[in-house]
This record gives C-alpha cells, sequence and structure tokens, in this order.
C-alpha cells in the first residue's frame, strides 16, 4: 500500500526567521467536519479513544463525547488543537468527526471496570493521524541522538512551552515522533498530541506552576538565550484579538461543554486576559528550582 505524505496531516512549525512581532493569520485554524466509515483500531489512553478511517481517505484518533474521563475533553481538544494551528506550531490536525450508527457499537467502558456502553452516534474530536497508519511509525519517544535531528527541534519546543503556559497545560506535554516506515532516512518529524487537560480538563480553572508546561527532555531547552528565544510564539499570543479566539471556538458543540455550556465564553476571556502574563510565567519557570534553561543569558 502506498504511504501517504506523514507531514501533509500537520500544520508545520513557523520558521525561525519570522518576524517577531507578525500577526499569524487565524485562518490556518481549520476543523473539517468528516465522516468515519471504519474501525481500524483501539489506541493508548484514558479517554479510550480508537483510530478510524473517514470518508476523506485520512485517519484519525478520536475521542468520543461519552468517553471516560469528560465531554469537556472534546472541547479543549478542539479549541486547543486550533489555537495551536493558529500560532503556526506542528499539531495534528483536528476534524469534528460524525460517527454513524453504524459504527457506535464501539464499546466503551466510562466506569473503568463496571459494564461497557457503546459510543453514540454524532459529532466527536479527531486528530489526524500522520500518514497510512500501515505505513507510519509514530513513537512518543525518540533517545537524545535521534532527538536531536528532529527539524526545527528547538523552534517546536519553545513554541509548545509557551502554548503550554498561556492554556495551563495540567497533563505532561504529549508529543509524538513519526517518520515513513520505508523512508531512506531516520529523520522523525514532531507533533502535539492530545491537549485534553488544557485548561485543567473538565475545570476549566488555570492552576499555574513555575514548573507546569515544562518538557521533560531539558535538551530541548538548550538553544533558549531569553525571552527572544520564544518568538515568534510569544507575540503571536499577545497579539491576538477576541475575535481570532473567537474564530478558534467556531463550530464547538454545546454538548461538548456539558455541564454548563455557558461557561465556555468565560474560559476565552480568562485565555485572552492571560496573554499579557505570559512573559512573566516564562521567567518564573527560569528561575524554578530545576533550572531548565541553563543557556539563558
Amino acid at each position: 500500500m502506498a504511504v501517504t505524505e506523514p507531514e501533509r496531516s500537520f500544520v508545520g512549525p513557523a520558521k525561525a526567521a519570522a518576524a517577531p512581532h507578525e500577526v499569524f493569520p487565524v485562518a490556518k485554524a481549520r476543523a473539517p467536519r468528516v465522516r468515519a466509515i471504519e474501525f481500524i483500531r483501539r489506541m493508548r489512553g484514558a479517554s479510550q479513544p480508537c483510530l478510524l478511517r473517514c470518508e476523506d481517505g485520512s485517519s484519525y484518533v478520536v475521542k468520543f463525547l461519552n468517553n471516560p474521563q469528560h465531554a469537556r475533553v472534546l472541547a479543549n481538544e478542539m479549541l486547543a488543537a486550533r489555537l495551536a494551528q493558529a500560532l503556526g506550531l506542528s499539531v495534528a490536525a483536528p476534524a469534528f468527526v460524525e460517527i454513524p450508527p453504524e459504527l457506535s457499537t464501539l464499546h466503551l467502558d466510562p466506569e473503568r471496570g463496571g459494564l461497557p456502553v457503546s459510543c453514540c452516534p454524532g459529532l466527536h474530536f479527531g486528530s489526524r493521524f500522520p500518514g497510512d497508519p500501515s505505513g507510519t511509525l509514530v513513537v512518543d519517544f525518540l533517545p537524545d541522538r535521534l532527538l536531536r535531528q528532529v527539524p526545527n527541534l528547538n523552534t517546536v519546543f519553545a513554541g509548545t512551552f509557551v502554548f503550554d503556559k498561556w492554556t495551563c497545560n495540567c497533563d505532561g506535554r504529549q508529543m509524538v515522533f513519526h517518520r515513513r516506515a520505508a523512508g531512506e532516512t531516520l529523520t522523525y518529524s514532531a507533533a502535539l498530541i492530545d491537549q485534553g487537560f488544557c485548561f485543567n480538563d473538565g475545570d476549566w480553572t488555570f492552576p499555574d506552576s513555575p514548573l507546569r508546561g515544562l518538557y521533560p527532555r531539558l535538551t530541548v531547552y538548550a538553544s533558549v538565550r531569553g525571552l527572544e528565544s520564544f518568538e515568534p510564539f510569544l507575540s503571536r499570543v499577545e497579539n491576538l484579538s477576541r475575535s481570532d479566539l473567537a474564530a478558534c471556538a467556531d463550530g464547538i458543540p454545546p454538548d461538548w461543554c456539558a455541564p454548563e455550556p455557558d461557561q465556555f465564553r468565560q474560559l476565552l476571556d480568562t485565555l485572552y486576559d492571560r496573554r499579557r502574563k505570559l512573559r512573566q510565567a516564562i521567567i518564573d519557570a527560569k528561575n524554578c528550582s530545576i533550572d531548565p534553561f541553563p543557556n539563558w543569558r
């Protein structure tokens, strides 16, 4: 089977030479609606996602509305992925995935030990798999030798740190590395996945901490010399308007925001206000006990 180009499934990272105060086009924050047609396999994770093939020819890792964690995980995933797209980060492309009744027999276990239930038909969240599942290698860990070869490594992780600080990602940063299985090179590309615990899961609160948002492999921050190392992403967040945030939230169903959908507007207001706190949050991380940026001048 022919292998599709993995990179087409992601919005690529910005070039390091981008102007530090440019306004990045939020029009890049796209989320198509696709229909699932085939179950491929179950995936790891407490939300019990599944890999499904859809009518557009791509495969998507799908999280269901009645997942064992929280309905808001879907809203978090969609909003955060589109915000990451708008900032020019390399992120698994999001989509609204329609599950037809004939595929709703996929079993979930929301009680984690109780009787399984079927996923409900309707709209669910999907993140596009990077290529053909049968011809793409995807891993969540690379030894340092291979990690250092990831294209735009410093830019990817500096931008991701800005993003995780802004959104208060309360999970460890989930990153996957992918390449063609039959490729001539061992070089992997990186992509952000699993934004479900941004905004503190279903609480939609922001319990900030200097250590929160740091990737555990601190070698990825070796090139950080100061706040300028987090550009252009830092300025892109600061330059986002309320209408930009609204565009990234467009189309998210109210039932993804249950039990109080009106709180979603408050979440957007909080994100808008947090833009101006990012520089200090990065400085606080720099001054924390583990010294994550040893080359900061």
